[in-house]
């Protein structure tokens, strides 16, 4: 089972960011998992890991800008739009308990992504709760379940999205945890383009995951 599954280590990791954002050279907390070899893990032991780096990395910009576009156009957040979206539609909801819900993201980009957003807005991932935090512990250790029954325990990387240091995101961002699972490999098209190939709808991901908690 994944080691963020424990609601003590994501309070650690809440506490470590905190810190860390003191420090005026950093921009940006990376906290991520490596699971499996296929995902990158380097020891056999579960671990998650915290890197904290001087720069944005261009995937969060984009993710950010995105997200601050929908925000000017809308004056909603793009997060909780997807959240109610999804609500109603039911059809890509995998689970959810009273703070968070796990679903499969519309443009999914591997097979078996999924997504745990928190229902209550919030920007930052170190400025939640600790009711929170043991919502979201638990429903990550119940996602993984359910893909370690479905897909044989899969290699898998889980990342948590939250807006970059010091930037004025409050009302546009929207943080997150990304489990994406690692059943298939890079070709040269997505190389080549960027674009992403996954045979694996997420209509079809979210209707084994739910036939696995049976």
């Amino acid at each position: 089972s994944s080691d963020v599954c424990s609601s003590d280590l994501l309070h650690a990791i809440r506490d470590r960011m905190i810190d860390l954002a003191r420090d005026q050279r950093f921009r940006y907390i990376s906290v991520f998992e490596n699971h499996g070899i296929n995902a990158g893990a380097r020891t056999l032991h579960a671990h998650a890991q915290i890197i904290a780096l001087p720069v944005v990395p261009k995937d969060v910009w984009d993710e950010v800008d995105g997200a601050r576009a929908h925000y000017q156009a809308k004056e909603r957040c793009l997060f909780c739009d997807i959240l109610h979206q999804e609500a109603h539609a039911g059809q890509r909801v995998v689970g959810e308990n009273a703070d968070v819900v796990a679903i499969s993201p519309y443009a999914s980009r591997c097979p078996f992504e999924t997504w745990i957003l928190p229902r209550r807005h919030e920007a930052r991932f170190e400025r939640s709760s600790g009711q929170e935090f043991a919502s979201l512990a638990r429903q990550i250790k119940e996602v993984l379940g359910l893909m370690n029954k479905a897909l044989e325990r899969p290699a898998y990387n889980l990342v948590v999205h939250t807006a970059p240091i010091g930037e004025a995101l409050d009302a546009s961002y929207h943080w997150h945890v990304e489990i994406l699972p690692r059943l298939t490999r890079a070709t040269g098209f997505d190389w080549a383009t960027g674009v992403h190939v996954n045979p694996v709808t997420p209509e079809e991901a979210t209707q084994v995951l739910r036939a696995a908690r049976g």
